[in-house]
């Protein structure tokens, strides 16, 4: 697929002062960790039935960037002494982020590859850019990348949602959508109390670092599963279902690969944002994390048995709801009060940089075991038209090490769109893909399981 040349409206200079904004906390740790060899990118797929108009698709991705001009930024040049990073907003794009590819058999596969391994730089306004890759002679995919450290999946789609409804030839005041539930204060419960012990880690496959050859840092799959149907008298909800699912991954692919016995602790961000144009773009979420293990210890072996008993599978998603709704309810930093302290303006950015990666380094063994990201139901109908509605919807985000692995859920059409994505560092490709095997299975076995309250 060739596009016509379209003249990006580009900036020029530095922003003036009064167009800076200082990094925030999440952004700042984002910064200050990145690595050349593990990419900070998140990427989107939107798969269309149809072809879009390239002429008319650029224009309407240019038309959303000035829409939301908060994303149109790049990192201001800096110096080590300075109390904080800060974002310039350009206004206009420094770089047209939108390209095209023709159609071949390994296209989406190279795109992919490119998300995975090549950041958007920060130094260019946006941070992002789009590829649209035809895969036959009808069907289109438009892949986003991200990068990571000034933006975030909900605000892609957002873009992505101002840019379908541009392309059918809507106004953008009218491009709305779906503010997410308000979510019940509750009482704080015990079991929402983070732990002090080591946390599992998933069993590597690998015995050295393996030599990459350019290939990305993560690899990843996608899957397209059944989703979940809810139960209107069970206190779970599907992401309740994801992290048990999740946890039951992990604690049998340690159990068969002679890992240690060890609790199952799941970093999951939660995010409050409506999803209308008032909606604040860039970094938005929090992240909790959930300790997914049976109170009784005894529901260990029944859950590691052949065939996992569902009366031990009921009692672990009733106490893993019981865990979210705590963790939820509470308010607290995006990254909890000791990002916070690392990144208060006290100390020169430079000197608050080495104190970051010297204390991410220090509680390498207690991070989390893995990362899980639900975003729900799309509130976007992502309709382009003479495209075609979106039929399916993956993204995916970085699985760093000590970590080194995450899991992305989206619900689109009425099925549920996976994406697991590891480092190599952590799992080979053939490793990656029986671990997304064993997902499945495990998803599986919390579908049976029914309220008995």
């Amino acid at each position: 697929m060739t596009a016509p040349p379209v003249e990006p409206r580009v900036g020029r200079g530095r922003a003036p002062v009064s167009a800076r904004l200082a990094f925030p906390t999440v952004d700042e740790v984002s910064r200050h960790i990145l690595s050349d060899d593990e990419p900070e990118t998140v990427h989107i797929e939107v798969h269309l039935p149809g072809r879009p108009d390239p002429r008319r698709l650029q224009e309407a991705f240019h038309r959303a960037l000035l829409v939301h001009s908060r994303i149109l930024v790049r990192q201001a040049p800096h110096r080590w002494y300075r109390r904080s990073y800060e974002w310039e907003l350009t206004g206009t794009p420094d770089v047209d982020p939108v390209s095209f590819a023709g159609p071949g058999r390994d296209a989406l596969a190279r795109a992919r590859s490119r998300a995975l391994a090549l950041c958007p730089p920060l130094s260019q306004s946006p941070p992002l850019r789009l590829e649209v890759v035809a895969l036959d002679g009808v069907r289109t995919v438009l892949l986003l990348t991200l990068h990571h450290t000034a933006l975030d999946a909900p605000t892609g789609l957002r873009v992505l949602a101002t840019t379908a409804a541009l392309y059918g030839g809507g106004e953008s005041a009218a491009v709305g959508g779906i503010s997410p539930p308000r979510r019940a204060q509750v009482a704080q419960h015990r079991d929402g109390r983070m732990r002090r012990s080591r946390p599992a880690r998933l069993a590597s496959s690998t015995v050295a670092r393996p030599p990459r050859g350019g290939a990305a840092a993560n690899g990843m799959l996608l899957r397209e599963l059944p989703l979940p149907q809810p139960d209107p008298a069970a206190p779970w909800t599907v992401n309740d279902r994801l992290l048990v699912a999740a946890s039951l991954m992990v604690s049998r692919w340690n159990h068969s690969h002679g890992g240690p016995d060890r609790p199952v602790r799941i970093t999951m961000p939660v995010d409050d944002r409506a999803r209308d144009m008032a909606m604040p773009l860039g970094n938005g979420t929090r992240l909790v994390e959930v300790p997914v293990t049976p109170q009784d210890r005894s529901d260990v072996p029944l859950l590691l048995a052949p065939r996992p008993d569902p009366a031990a599978v009921t009692r672990l998603l009733h106490t893993t709801a019981r865990r979210t709704r705590a963790l939820k309810s509470q308010r607290r930093a995006p990254l909890g009060p000791g990002a916070s302290l690392l990144t208060a303006p006290v100390l020169p950015v430079g000197l608050r940089g080495g104190l970051t990666r010297g204390v991410r380094r220090a509680v390498a063994p207690w991070t989390s075991t893995l990362l899980l990201s639900n975003l729900g139901r799309l509130p976007y109908p992502l309709d382009f038209a003479d495209a075609g509605r979106a039929g399916a919807v993956w993204f995916s985000a970085p699985a760093r090490m000590p970590r080194g692995l995450s899991l992305a859920a989206a619900s689109t059409g009425g099925r549920l769109h996976m994406t697991l994505r590891w480092s190599r560092d952590l799992l080979d490709d053939a490793a990656g893909a029986a671990l997304a095997r064993l997902f499945e299975e495990c998803l599986c076995t919390t579908y049976g399981p029914r309220s008995t309250s």
